[in-house]
């Protein structure tokens, strides 16, 4: 069967070229286009099932930020970093002619959201952010930057799963081997000494570690500028990144904003769980 999605590719403005995967959806469709975001180590893959779903009824572009997938990886690791994130969507969506859209964005792809909302607020339709908030927890950046960029490497799909299970299997307790290899064939690829590596620059880790890279600061602001957007909140049970606290704060802030938790799962949930694929479509059948 032919693929539902395109390969595409968009220039930043410091010349890399980066990749996108465009879901055209139906002929004469009139809906907004969804602009799916992923989290700090991840790819356009995160987003294959579900944007799938939402083609039926409009575009969807899945973007790969620098430095991940089919995206290429920056000379200067300083600008693997939130801002300029942000700086090379904006790139792509003036160049499509995109001037209104809906957003999910998985936790980085969230701050990206909140950033772009503040920097032009209206344009946003409607918003999913995927375990991620304002006010990110200490304990789950210090657990990501534990594994961030150290570059392991493995020799076949099931050793790959195994690993990622010893590193990942608190947040998802319940995970069989079938799982741990989807996510591992989700988050790697096999590289060119036939070892299986993760997908994305090693360098990320480097602005990472860096004070108020990770997290932007005056992120409360930024998400107030989301106020009367709808706006889904998909939360894992035992995330450690966005605390039950700062959710009960976004709800004041934006009561708008419909929370749904992922029981028995941490960070972040793959938006394929039954609580959350019906919430989603909910939310953009709503929101126009």
């Amino acid at each position: 069967m032919a693929a539902t999605y395109e390969d595409r590719y968009w220039t930043s403005s410091d010349g890399l070229t980066l990749h996108y995967r465009n879901y055209p959806g139906p002929d004469g469709g009139d809906k907004l286009p969804v602009l799916c975001m992923h989290g700090l180590t991840r790819n356009a893959r995160d987003f294959a099932a579900l944007a799938e779903v939402l083609a039926a009824t409009r575009r969807v572009i899945v973007t790969e930020m620098r430095g991940r997938g089919m995206s290429d990886y920056a000379p200067d690791s300083d600008t693997y970093s939130p801002l300029t994130y942000v700086q090379d969507v904006e790139a792509l969506l003036a160049g499509e002619g995109i001037d209104r859209f809906a957003v999910v964005g998985t936790s980085m792809g969230g701050l990206m959201a909140m950033l772009m909302a503040a920097a032009k607020p209206g344009r946003i339709s409607a918003l999913v952010m995927n375990d991620i908030g304002p006010e990110v927890d200490a304990a789950g950046l210090a657990r990501i930057s534990g594994y961030v960029g150290q570059g392991r490497s493995y020799p076949t799909w099931v050793h790959a799963a195994r690993g990622l299970c010893e590193a990942h299997g608190a947040a998802f307790p319940d995970y069989d081997l079938d799982q741990w290899l989807d996510l591992a064939k989700r988050t790697m690829v096999v590289s060119q000494n036939g070892r299986i590596v993760f997908d994305y620059d090693m360098a990320i880790a480097e602005p990472f570690a860096k004070p108020g890279n990770a997290a932007p600061p005056d992120l409360w602001r930024a998400f107030a500028a989301l106020a009367g957007v709808p706006v889904l909140l998909v939360r894992g049970e035992l995330s450690d990144l966005l605390s039950e606290a700062t959710v009960r704060q976004m709800g004041v802030v934006n009561p708008a904003m419909r929370t749904v938790t992922v029981p028995r799962v941490g960070h972040a949930p793959t938006l394929d769980e039954p609580e959350v694929r019906p919430a989603i479509l909910d939310l953009f059948a709503g929101a126009e």
